[in-house]
């Protein structure tokens, strides 16, 4: 790759980076992990880049294998991960309550199933239309609105959300 490519491709990957590993730690719920699948994304725009950069939208090409690499995940047989030291106890609400109302909303988003999660990250937190959502994950834009009722029905009723305020429910 050309110097001109090369700095093009880092000024792309510096800008992006924050926003994929925030949608991929959304999606996975571990900071590894979303690290790992921003990186694999990152390095498959690399080896693409002198097409990929002049695409018509090269972030929904970074956003789309990232998320096949994190749907691909569950295709695949992988040995159960067991955490080497015991989960840490409740963490110490912070006085507005933001903590706690991320943590169950994380905790909510682990309980749906990775297809529906992918949606609900995609159309709420990255504010993608329907249409970008199901271009992103390959699928029609009806999957996308019956993914996202089903995980909103879900998450309605989700224990973790019970005391969540009340913006969280209203979406």
């Amino acid at each position: 790759m050309h110097t001109a490519n090369q700095l093009d491709f880092h000024d792309f990957a510096a800008s992006r980076w924050p926003r994929l590993f925030r949608l991929a730690l959304l999606l996975t719920d571990d900071q590894g992990l979303a690290e790992d699948l921003a990186q694999s994304a990152l390095t498959a725009v690399y080896a693409s880049w002198s097409r990929v950069r002049r695409a018509d939208d090269p972030d929904a090409y970074a956003r789309r294998i990232l998320l096949n690499a994190h749907l691909g995940r569950f295709r695949r047989k992988r040995p159960m991960e067991v955490p080497l030291v015991a989960e840490a106890g409740p963490s110490v609400p912070d006085p507005a309550g933001a903590v706690d109302t991320r943590l169950a909303l994380n905790a909510a988003l682990a309980s749906l199933p990775p297809r529906q999660r992918a949606v609900v990250v995609l159309r709420y937190w990255a504010d993608l239309t329907e249409e970008q959502t199901a271009a992103s994950l390959g699928c029609s834009v009806g999957t996308v609105k019956s993914q996202a009722s089903k995980a909103m029905a879900k998450l309605r009723v989700h224990p973790a959300l019970a005391h969540a305020p009340e913006e969280v429910h209203n979406r």
